[in-house]
C-alpha cells in the first residue's frame, strides 16, 4: 500500500469513527506501528487530523467531504453553513468597516478574514497575509496591493507557516492586524488551537500597530489552550450580540472598543 492510499484511509477510518489508535490502525492496515505513527505526524503537521498521545482524532469541523470528495469545489475555502456562515459574514463586514484607506493591513488565517478580504475589493490598501484564501479574494484585484508571506504550505488550512513566515514578519509594520481565534475565555485570554499557528499569530500582533479581533458569539469561551494574546491588547474586539456581556465588559475595562456586528 503506498503512502497516499495509507493515509487516505488513515483520514477515512477516522471519519468514520472520529479517533483511532495507532495500534488498531496498524492492525487494520497490516503495518508497523511505526509507520502510522509517521503518517500521523505528517497528516497532523498538513492539517487532515489532530495527533494525540497514542493515536488521532478527527480535525474541529472536518466532515467527509473534506478530502476524497469527487464534488469537492477545490480552492474554496469553507465559510461555514447556516447560522454560523451569516454571523461570519457579519463580523467581517464590520471589521472592514474599520480599515481606512491607504492602511497597511494583515490578514490572519480563517475563513472570517478571507470575508473581510472579500470586503476589501476595490479600496486602495496594502493586505500582507499567510492566508491563500485570501489571495484567492484579492489576486484579480488591481486596486488592492497584496503581499503574500513565504512559510510552510498547510493544505487543509489554506495557511503557511514556520520560520520563513515569522522571519517575514518581523520585517513587516502594519497599521493593523486583523486576528482569528478559535476562543475568548471568561478571563480575558484569547485562545487557540494550532500548535503550529499560535507563533505566526503572535507575530502579526507584534508587527502591527492595533489589534482587531474577530470572533463572532460562537467563540465564547470557544475551544483552544494555547494564549494568543489577552483582551488587554485587542483594540477593537468585533463580535454578535449573543457574545457574554462579562467577557465584553472586560475588553472595555482594558480600553478597547467592542463593535457589535
Amino acid at each position: 500500500m503506498i503512502l497516499r492510499e495509507r493515509q487516505d484511509r488513515i483520514v477515512s477510518v477516522l471519519r468514520s469513527g472520529g479517533a483511532a489508535s495507532v495500534r488498531d490502525l496498524a492492525r487494520s492496515l497490516q503495518v508497523s506501528e511505526a509507520t502510522i505513527r509517521r503518517d500521523l505526524d505528517l497528516l497532523d503537521r498538513d492539517g487532515e487530523l489532530v495527533r494525540t498521545y497514542g493515536g488521532a482524532v478527527l480535525r474541529p469541523g472536518a466532515t467527509v467531504t473534506d478530502r476524497g470528495d469527487p464534488h469537492r469545489t477545490e480552492g474554496r475555502f469553507d465559510e461555514g453553513v447556516g447560522e454560523d456562515a451569516a454571523l461570519k459574514h457579519r463580523v467581517a463586514a464590520a471589521a472592514a468597516a474599520l480599515v481606512p484607506d491607504d492602511a497597511v493591513v494583515l490578514l490572519d488565517i480563517g475563513t472570517t478574514t478571507a470575508l473581510v478580504a472579500r470586503r476589501l475589493r476595490g479600496r486602495p490598501v496594502t493586505v500582507i497575509t499567510s492566508n491563500l484564501a485570501v489571495l484567492d479574494e484579492l489576486r484579480e484585484d488591481d486596486t488592492v496591493r497584496v503581499v503574500v508571506l513565504g512559510g510552510v504550505l498547510r493544505r487543509n488550512y489554506r495557511s503557511l507557516v514556520g520560520s520563513l513566515t515569522q522571519g517575514a514578519l518581523a520585517q513587516v509594520s502594519a497599521d493593523l492586524v486583523i486576528l482569528s481565534c478559535t476562543g475568548v475565555r471568561p478571563s480575558g485570554h484569547v485562545v487557540d488551537n494550532m500548535a503550529v499557528e499560535v507563533p505566526v499569530k503572535q507575530a502579526m500582533v507584534e508587527a502591527a500597530d492595533r489589534l482587531v479581533l474577530v470572533a463572532s458569539e460562537r467563540k465564547f469561551p470557544g475551544t483552544g489552550a494555547l494564549r494568543l494574546c489577552s483582551l488587554a491588547d485587542v483594540d477593537h474586539l468585533v463580535t454578535t450580540s449573543g457574545a457574554p456581556s462579562e467577557t465584553l465588559d472586560r475588553c472595555r475595562e482594558a480600553g478597547g472598543e467592542v463593535v457589535l456586528a
